[in-house]
């Protein structure tokens, strides 16, 4: 009787708890059974590893096999489990050497020639392995994702030959060093480019500078899908955890993509997306939109034509940041930090308040459009602005707007001094702290304790128009949010009265 013991990683959500493969070898007719609820694609295992043993010249014992993935009550799910479990019958078998299993993690998909390939999660993985101070040996396709957690030894390999002879000291695989970022050659859309629209441009600097939710409406063609498509070049470059945190959620999704490194998402998914596909959900759990655009911009075009029940599903992680998926058997949590960019038709034809063109909706069409979007989900919303049809004047004018560039100098002016002052953007203020950073002079106090009357205003939207007037006393470089700022802000609030 032998036993091995290799160490691995499930993927449950961003964690990648640590995983014990046990293998057992005993007298008595040859099986090969394996437990610690496994899916589907885990049992099939036993084919994939019995054929990439025997092609890769080793013996498969003909013995009783029993492999436990431990612990037991954690769902496995994926083909990274065979390469440990390989590993774990040739170690038990005495074929390969046993010492050095303690102080590394494998991860690998085994093809039926013995060749590794490419798993999901591996910086995930390697993120977890770097905490418990163990390195990594997974297949070469993943050796610069999971490289970029620059303080785990991250092993790459073609074949399980390959790691056999590691294991043995024949051929040690080499530490694969951290990617270089390279110079990303994608056109980012400059502001430049938007003729005219300079209310719905300002409320565009706002919305970087604070990090704040937005939602424009106007008549079709005005350029809502045009200045959302902007703000990603307007925001500040991600900080080094920022980037290892959207880059470990496109890994878990098996989206990862080295080139767009450091770069901050934009996400524009079609108004027929499903809650799962939005938020995330599943039989396994997986990330959704609202976690793919985690520290980047998400952009819901045509806001109304996406389900109702689609939609209250965004209110939570608009408040918390974080989207948990409950399932019977399991449950994961996504990180889901992102910036809220919507735009509407102000009615179902789209020229309600058209200057040139008639609208053909009724009342009721209009209103049971509107309807479409709840009032706790507006709420939760921090700028409104309209954005009109152009002037033929505006249209034809030659000289070129402010550029991105110009723009980001000052929104990056004004998250230097949130992080200065707070820690953290504006939009991100909890509301314990907002009396404390945000509270305004005694002009803007008395101008908010009309609006609040006047406009009927709830808590939530007290906070925000707080927060949108610290916004705009930060791009003016004021101590305090005056009257002036807090005027603006409770503008870009009425536009929510009007729907």
């Amino acid at each position: 009787m032998s036993i091995a013991l290799v160490r691995t990683r499930a993927i449950d959500g961003l964690n990648a708890p640590e995983v014990t493969v046990e293998v057992h070898l005993s007298n008595g007719l040859p099986a090969f059974t394996l437990v610690g609820l496994a899916d589907t694609e885990v049992r099939e295992a036993r084919d994939r590893v019995r054929a990439a043993i025997v092609t890769s010249q080793f013996e498969f014992p003909q013995r009783r096999i029993t492999v436990n993935l431990a612990p037991a009550d954690l769902p496995k799910e994926g083909g990274r489990f065979d390469l440990p479990i390989a590993l774990g019958i040739l170690a038990a078998s005495g074929q390969v050497k046993g010492t050095g299993l303690a102080q590394q993690e494998f991860c690998g998909e085994l093809s039926l020639d013995g060749s590794l390939r490419r798993i999901r999660g591996a910086l995930a993985a390697a993120l977890a392995a770097g905490r418990d101070a163990r390195s990594l040996v997974l297949p070469l396709e993943n050796a610069d994702e999971a490289a970029l957690a620059r303080d785990v030894g991250v092993h790459p390999a073609t074949s399980l030959l390959a790691v056999c002879a590691h294991l043995n000291g024949l051929e040690v695989l080499p530490a694969h060093p951290p990617p270089v970022p390279g110079v990303s050659h994608e056109q980012v859309p400059d502001l430049a480019d938007v003729r005219g629209q300079y209310q719905a441009r300002r409320v565009l600097e706002v919305a970087a500078a604070g990090g704040h939710s937005l939602l424009m409406h106007g008549s079709p063609g005005t350029g809502k899908s045009m200045l959302a498509q902007r703000l990603p070049g307007l925001l500040p470059p991600l900080s080094e955890a920022e980037a290892l945190e959207s880059a470990a959620v496109h890994s878990l999704a098996g989206r990862f993509d080295a080139g767009s490194w450091g770069r901050r998402t934009f996400r524009a998914p079609h108004h027929s997306a499903s809650a799962a596909a939005l938020v995330g959900g599943g039989a396994i759990p997986q990330p959704g939109e609202v976690s793919l655009a985690h520290h980047g911009v998400l952009f819901l075009d045509e806001l109304p034509e996406f389900d109702r029940r689609v939609l209250e599903s965004l209110r939570e992680p608009l408040e918390t940041g974080h989207v948990t998926v409950s399932r019977a058997r399991r449950r994961a949590e996504f990180p889901a930090h992102f910036q809220l960019v919507a735009a509407m038709n102000p009615c179902p034809c789209g020229y309600s308040g058209h200057p040139g063109r008639a609208c053909s909706c009724t009342p009721t069409q209009i209103a049971r459009y509107r309807a479409r979007l709840s009032g706790p989900l507006l709420d939760r919303i921090d700028l409104v602005v309209e954005v009109p049809a152009l002037p033929y004047a505006d249209l034809a004018a030659t000289a070129a707007g402010e550029s991105s560039a110009e723009v980001r100098a000052r929104v990056l002016l004004a998250r230097e001094r949130q992080i200065v002052r707070q820690g953290m953007t504006n939009a991100a203020l909890p509301a314990g702290r907002v009396d404390a950073f945000c509270a305004p002079d005694a002009a803007g106090a008395a101008l908010l304790a009309r609006a609040m009357s006047q406009l009927n205003l709830s808590a939530r939207a007290y906070h925000r128009v707080l927060r949108v007037a610290r916004t705009l006393a930060d791009l003016a470089a004021a101590e305090r949010p005056g009257a002036a700022h807090m005027a603006e802000a409770i503008q870009y609030r009425r536009g929510l009265a009007a729907h």
